[in-house]
């Protein structure tokens, strides 16, 4: 199976990337499967049902959140008639959405996706460890599903890749979201999962974490808000991680950055070069 997961998607470049992108993408690679983390598609702040609507039609198959999962009040709504929509799965009982979704892929394959948030430096949920140990027991790899992915939204690295070795063996994929700076440490670990402590975001590099840069700038040296944080509206870089999963084992055979227009370096995964349709 061939995989693509995308960093977070911040305000209006971020979203004109990967509608333009994208669609391009999952046909000249034959890619069978895309997420992608979008709680930072409306103004930087959370998402609306129609960059939802945008972003399947565009050719994501799930679409995950984060911290930032309902500062668009409307998402405490929509989001429960919005099946492909998954906010983090640690979140209190209670809370509208799902924490996963399974979901057919264009091979044929059933792909759990399931996106969880970190504790350190954020809010303290549920402990995401045992609220994805539970759902990996309820739903094992090659069992209750073909594939599975997970999404973990947070700030340290040290709980990414706690997570990662936590999981090896037990799900395809995992990549980190949060930070907006992608990482170098793409792998497949010891057991066969595919990691990535952080994918990036799609938005414009030019910025600070995707915001324009006056504002952050000028709380750093007077630790005073002058205005709202307001995305930055240069050409964006589409960010994230590519893989290769195996169809007899569900684990991954190989991964790899993936980057896309705006101001950082062209990536595309050695193993995709020879796949591209003609």
């Amino acid at each position: 199976m061939r995989f693509l997961f995308l960093g977070d998607i911040v305000g209006r470049s971020g979203r004109a990337a990967v509608l333009e992108h994208l669609p391009r993408l999952i046909e000249r690679y034959r890619l069978d499967f895309v997420v992608i983390n979008g709680e930072n598609a409306a103004g930087g702040f959370g998402i609306t049902e129609n960059s939802v609507h945008e972003l399947i039609d565009a050719g994501a198959d799930a679409v995950t959140l984060g911290n930032h999962a309902f500062d668009q009040k409307e998402t405490l709504v929509f989001i429960e008639r919005q099946p492909r929509l998954i906010r983090p799965l640690n979140f209190p009982k209670g809370t509208p959405g799902r924490g996963a979704g399974l979901y057919r892929a264009k091979n044929g394959a059933d792909v759990l996706v399931i996106n969880a948030m970190g504790r350190v430096f954020m809010t303290d949920l549920d402990c995401p460890f045992r609220a994805i140990d539970a759902e990996l027991t309820a739903c094992k790899l090659k069992e209750g599903a073909d594939v599975i992915f997970v999404d973990f939204h947070a700030e340290a690295t040290s709980e990414k890749q706690a997570l990662g070795h936590f999981i090896d063996g037990r799900v395809s994929g995992i990549a980190g979201t949060h930070t907006h700076t992608p990482t170098s440490d793409e792998r497949v670990l010891a057991r066969g999962t595919a990691y990535m402590t952080d994918a990036g975001m799609c938005g414009d590099y030019n910025s600070v974490l995707g915001m324009d840069t006056e504002e952050p700038i000028t709380r750093f040296i007077t630790k005073i808000p002058r205005g709202r944080f307001e995305p930055a509206g240069g050409p964006a870089t589409l960010s994230g991680l590519a893989i290769d999963i195996d169809d007899a084992t569900g684990l991954a055979r190989a991964c790899g950055a993936l980057r896309v227009g705006g101001v950082l370096k062209p990536i595309v995964p050695e193993f995709w070069a020879g796949t591209a349709a003609v």
